[in-house]
């Protein structure tokens, strides 16, 4: 499914006013990547409702940044650094930004296409964080914050929790295709 704007991306790229949150970057354990590999790096686009190209991610060797169909950069860029971690787990990247004392956790995933997925856990509905809390619930113990307006839920997986979480279908988000 095409997703229906970068606006989508960069909402799950940055915090939002709810965040499920980790007290390390994630996986815990996992050797963090230097630079990103040839195989990722490259120009991805996103497409509107109708189809119509809209803004292009660029993964760069060490690191991101955003285009728009005009061709300016917008937004932040982000560089591979003690607050951006990328980790490469199991065929998934797990990009984890640091805020303060914890990580917001975005995860990619390259499809055989060269297409990528991007995954985040979205609780900014009520209804729905209320229905994720309560199913995080049961296996988590969960450390709730307020900061500015962002309430963060943080849980402590260990990798194999973390990929039944990916699995069990917690990890929504949109796909971007490759163009070169």
């Amino acid at each position: 499914m095409r997703i229906a704007t970068i606006a989508l991306i960069w909402s799950l790229l940055v915090s939002s006013c709810s965040e499920i949150t980790f007290p390390v970057a994630q996986p815990a354990g996992e050797k963090a990547l230097t630079e990103l590999p040839p195989t990722l790096t490259g120009r991805y686009l996103a497409h509107d409702q109708d189809g119509e190209d809209t803004d292009t991610l660029i993964i760069e060797p060490s690191g991101y940044h955003f285009m728009d169909k005009n061709g300016k950069d917008f937004l932040n860029r982000g560089v591979i650094s003690d607050t951006l971690v990328i980790k490469y787990y199991q065929g998934y990247y797990f990009v984890n930004f640091r805020s303060e004392n914890q990580w917001v956790l975005r995860i990619v995933r390259q499809k055989p296409s060269g297409s990528i997925e991007f995954l985040g856990i979205d609780i900014q509905d009520e209804e729905v964080r209320k229905a994720v809390l309560k199913r995080l619930k049961k296996d988590f113990r969960i450390s709730s914050t307020r900061k500015k307006d962002i309430s963060y839920y943080m849980i402590n997986p260990s990798p194999q929790q973390l990929m039944q979480l990916l699995k069990g279908g917690f990890f929504t988000g949109g796909e971007l295709d490759k163009v070169r």
